[in-house]
């Protein structure tokens, strides 16, 4: 069996990209491990443990995750306005390089995984955090020696064909149209259908985001409200861009524990 860690930014990140290849995988018995940079706060909480890392545990729990880490770090926010850390934690984004990725590649070495999944270089939508991400978890896979990274991505292809509702959710539309992965790049499609009720019931764990007035909030509220034969269509892919490799001849792979041709 195969140990696979999937680094992300926030609470929540761990559902939009990945999930159902984490449920899948821990389904046939391999160890998935979710580590994330951020509390994701970007204001301060009460108490010791932020809520949304709880929520992350809850969630990690449906999807039958082995184990959940947190580095450390406090949301930086998406937008023009940086906000001061917060009391006792340095927003991601701000923190030295060096350091985040000394953290990830000291449970990388805890751990040993033939695959580490992270963001690609655009950070999907350029998401500070997510770019950051991408800058961490390149650097530490190569300080662990773990010898496979993918990016977890969308077809660049198929969000320009979603300009208007992402303009109406107020997101960078340049951003969108000009991040993630071109089709041609990605090297591995997973069908996860199989997995949507495990997904949306993973996603429902994440509840002080769901409460929300967000943009994902709104997405998620509306998605939760699509039955379930037509969602696990529409979200029965999720893609990955094998870092330093080209898609395979026959097509991309429906495994990540898969080397292209």
């Amino acid at each position: 069996m195969a140990t696979v860690v999937a680094f992300h930014a926030h609470p929540d990140d761990e559902i939009i990209l990945t999930g159902g290849t984490l449920a899948k995988l821990a389904a046939a018995g391999h160890r998935t491990v979710i580590v994330v940079a951020c509390d994701g706060h970007v204001q301060e909480f009460d108490g010791a443990v932020a809520p949304r890392l709880r929520e992350l545990q809850a969630s990690a729990d449906v999807l039958g995750v082995s184990r959940v880490a947190y580095l450390g770090y406090a949301d930086s926010g998406h937008g023009p306005i940086l906000y001061p850390d917060p009391p006792g934690r340095m927003r991601f984004t701000r923190a030295d390089l060096g350091e985040a990725t000394r953290r990830l590649a000291a449970i990388l070495d805890e751990e040993r995984p033939e695959v580490l999944l992270s963001y690609d270089r655009h950070g999907g939508y350029g998401h500070r955090d997510h770019v950051r991400v991408h800058e961490v978890g390149t650097g530490a896979a190569h300080a662990a020696g773990v010898a496979r990274v993918l990016d977890a991505t969308l077809p660049q292809e198929f969000l320009r064909k979603l300009t208007t509702p992402v303009r109406l959710l107020r997101y960078d539309v340049a951003a969108i149209r000009d991040g993630y992965t071109p089709r041609a790049h990605i090297t591995h499609r997973i069908d996860v259908g199989a997995f949507a009720a495990q997904r949306m019931q993973a996603l429902s764990e994440h509840k002080s985001v769901l409460d929300g007035p967000g943009r994902f909030a709104t997405i998620a509220r509306t998605l939760r409200r699509i039955p379930e034969p037509i969602r696990a269509q529409l979200f029965r892919w999720e893609w990955f861009a094998e870092e330093g490799r080209s898609p395979a001849f026959s097509g991309p792979l429906d495994d990540i524990l898969t080397l292209p041709e």
